[in-house]
């Protein structure tokens, strides 16, 4: 099933804590709003997304508990990214130093910053075009280093802060760079 899209304005413009309420109201479903107050209601993955996703953030966690560089967060977290949208990436990650720069009430709800590293899934639904776009605004917005990882292609397409898109086709693994220094994503699972 494909995300549905409530375009808001010129009807209604929500302001991030009615934005937030309305998210705590729905706590079943994925929302996000874009930077012109559109409205993205997701539906729930499918079992085989589900599965990769899980596998996606486990091994980034574990890294990350050796590595004790920064903070994983899961799909289920908001993030106010600097141009106003409110998005929630598949996997993110942040440095510990942004973590502890943010006040307590900053961290309960949407995080007011955009990820340094994120991850996209694409699912079967999923169009790749709005996936992209989507890739485009978080290095637009200050995430250092991104990956959409496309099962259906075998293609991972990578998002870094002033380069151009590198497309890779069926790769064995991928690395995290100077960003998740040590971290390795083994591919072969999602591939296969």
């Amino acid at each position: 099933m494909a995300a549905y899209v409530l375009n808001m304005p010129p009807v209604a413009r929500l302001s991030d804590e009615q934005f937030y309420q309305i998210c705590q109201a729905n706590r079943d479903l994925r929302l996000e709003l874009t930077v012109d107050g559109e409205l993205i209601i997701m539906p729930p993955t499918g079992g085989e997304t589900g599965k990769i996703n899980s596998d996606l953030i486990a091994d980034l966690v574990v890294w990350n508990r050796q590595a004790k560089l920064g903070i994983v967060f899961d799909s289920s977290t908001g993030f106010k990214l600097p141009n106003g949208a409110k998005r929630s990436p598949d996997a993110a990650w942040i440095p510990v130093a942004k973590w502890n720069n943010l006040t307590t009430d900053e961290k309960q709800k949407f995080l007011p910053l955009c990820p340094d590293f994120v991850i996209e899934l694409r699912s079967s639904t999923d169009n790749l075009v709005t996936l992209q776009n989507k890739m485009q605004e978080y290095i637009a917005n200050g995430a250092v280093l991104g990956w959409l990882i496309n099962p259906q292609d075998k293609q991972i397409e990578i998002y870094r802060l002033g380069k151009e898109v590198e497309l890779l086709n069926s790769p064995q693994s991928i690395s995290g760079e100077s960003i998740l220094s040590g971290f390795v994503l083994n591919l072969e699972p999602i591939w296969s």
